[in-house]
């Protein structure tokens, strides 16, 4: 065969290929860019609100606690604080949960009525069950987006919302030794980017959890402003099920920095 001809039929074939690279990069970059806007979607400036939790064993048994939660967003815009008290049942009221995030690593600690102080936890903590329920410490913030790779891997619709279904697994053997997923589906609204299902995965590719998340709410026109007033987690393993359901949404409301140290969380939450 004439050398030109080969010539000709090599410099397709390489164009046959950076054509069909094209996609996978263009979907890279789009899921990076629905899940920035996920990540932001529910950054609202300030909130407070009521969390009734609901904890529902295997054969049935219900267990009832409910908290309250403040969170407000730092001045970069991008990071979060987050305060939580327990106020009933007894046996657990005045229990505190405390996360500043950072860019590198987040600060994360808990208050323990019995014990009379807080201890902090370390990144490996992040992974354990929060307070008992079925959604990890971890879980209680969104993870930043460059701690993991993102991609497109097909539209589903929903509780009637289209969604792009995401693809997410850590960059590092740290962020999923910390997290204890090492892949993550989500479901992401494509009207407001906000998250209707998550499921996580382990090592082996078994599901582990699915986190459904459902009635979302502008409660700040003015922000991002959207909130998800119930979310449910079903631990596959033990089939064991949390529920979350948020009311008494007040936004926008001044909260000082102040009230994101443990001196707060030990002192000023207590009833």
């Amino acid at each position: 065969m004439p050398k030109s001809i080969v010539a000709t039929i090599a410099a397709a074939a390489l164009l046959c290929l950076a054509l069909l690279a094209l996609p996978a990069r263009g979907a890279t970059e789009s899921a990076e860019k629905v899940m920035q806007r996920n990540f932001t979607a529910n950054k609202l400036k300030t909130v407070k609100n009521s969390v009734a939790m609901t904890l529902t064993s295997e054969r049935g048994g219900v267990r009832e606690r409910k908290l309250d939660l403040v969170g407000k967003l730092q001045p970069n815009g991008v990071d979060y604080n987050l305060a939580i008290s327990f106020i009933y049942p007894p046996d657990i009221k005045g229990t505190g949960f405390l996360q500043i995030e950072h860019p590198n690593e987040d600060d994360l600690w808990i208050y323990l009525p019995a014990l009379q102080k807080s201890r902090r936890l370390v990144s490996k903590d992040k992974k354990d069950s929060f307070f008992g329920s079925d959604f990890s410490y971890g879980d209680m913030l969104q993870p930043r987006v460059e701690l993991y790779r993102h991609k497109l891997v097909g539209s589903e619709t929903v509780d009637g919302h289209p969604c792009h279904l995401i693809e997410s697994v850590p960059r590092n053997e740290t962020e999923a030794a910390n997290s204890g997923y090492a892949r993550k589906l989500l479901w992401i609204r494509k009207d407001n980017f906000m998250e209707c299902r998550i499921q996580y995965f382990d090592a082996g590719g078994a599901l582990l959890k699915t986190q459904t998340v459902t009635e979302h709410k502008q409660v700040d026109p003015g922000g991002n402003g959207w909130l998800a007033l119930r979310r449910e987690m079903v631990n596959h393993r033990t089939q064991h099920k949390t529920q979350l359901v948020f009311s008494n949404v007040l936004v926008g409301q001044a909260i000082p920095d102040r009230f994101f140290t443990t001196r707060t969380l030990e002192k000023a939450w207590q009833r």
